[in-house]
């Protein structure tokens, strides 16, 4: 198997520990942030979360959330169970909306769109801001049609342009040397590993800019769980990937900025190797050295 590659860049300069990172906030019309351990060094930004507040009914789930969220790099949200971590994923692409009585406060920005304004077809954010959740779910059709059907769903019916978009999404996931002779079995015979990477291709295959990971490796052995942390070092080449996770050692591997959510709450957000060596915050080293959570 390829070695997967070291998740803290040499190159990356670090903020001493005496000094707190502070995530600072350039306008969205800029469309850059200046990263505060390094004054030359821009990067994009894709998601902009400014005092996001949501609730389910009259209870508060997540509070004055303020984060950017870097294009083209891999974010990792974690925190022990029950502190909003799911609940901040599902609403960067109105999963919630389906939750009766849930309403969000403040904005979130896609690409300087506001994703929760009156005009914003669902539909399409959900096409740009693909969703691989915790439990593989194919479909109880084919591994072509699992793969196909999000295209022609968008109004793609040509076959010769069908096949070369299940090929790429599959190719895309990993999965095209396992499955490539077939294509048209049951996608219930693959093994765990294989359905996970399956639905990571049925994502793949609306071409998003964005695609959301709900602990995708939970339930993965530890081999089928390193193909797919291998497979986000590719994956962020063309995508901005956001990863929720109860493991801090994959969080640490495999993404390039984290953020420390408890109670509903982000406690710290920085780049992760900053987060898991030295935290400005107490509570940050209590739960990365197991204190608690």
């Amino acid at each position: 198997m390829k070695e997967l590659a070291h998740p803290f860049p040499p190159s990356t300069q670090q903020p001493s520990p005496a000094q707190p990172l502070n995530v600072q906030r350039l306008t969205v019309q800029d469309g850059h942030r200046q990263l505060p351990d390094n004054p030359t060094n821009t990067q994009a930004v894709k998601l902009t979360l400014n005092q996001v507040n949501f609730f389910y009914g009259d209870r508060q789930a997540l509070f004055k959330i303020d984060i950017d969220i870097v294009k083209n790099q891999v974010t990792s949200f974690i925190g022990p169970s029950g502190c909003g971590k799911s609940t901040l994923l599902r609403c960067l692409n109105r999963l919630n909306d389906l939750i009766e009585g849930a309403r969000l406060e403040g904005t979130m920005l896609l690409d300087g769109m506001d994703i929760y304004g009156p005009n914003v077809d669902i539909t399409d954010l959900r096409k740009r801001v693909g969703m691989v959740f915790q439990k593989s779910n194919p479909f109880p059709k084919s591994i072509y049609e699992n793969v196909a059907y999000g295209p022609r769903l968008h109004g793609i019916k040509n076959r010769s342009q069908l096949d070369q978009i299940v090929e790429e999404g599959i190719k895309g996931a990993g999965l095209w040397d396992e499955v490539k002779d077939r294509l048209h079995t049951s996608a219930f015979g693959l093994s765990g590993g294989q359905q996970q990477r399956l639905c990571i291709a049925r994502a793949l295959a609306v071409k998003p800019d964005v695609l959301l990971m709900d602990e995708p490796c939970s339930a993965l052995d530890p081999v089928a769980t390193a193909k797919i942390e291998e497979l986000l070092f590719s994956l962020k080449q063309d995508l901005t990937v956001v990863i929720v996770t109860h493991n801090m050692q994959q969080a640490a591997r495999v993404s390039d900025w984290t953020a420390f959510m408890y109670l509903g709450e982000i406690v710290e957000f920085g780049l992760t190797k900053q987060i898991f060596t030295t935290p400005s915050k107490k509570q940050t080293d209590d739960y990365i050295t197991g204190r608690f959570g």
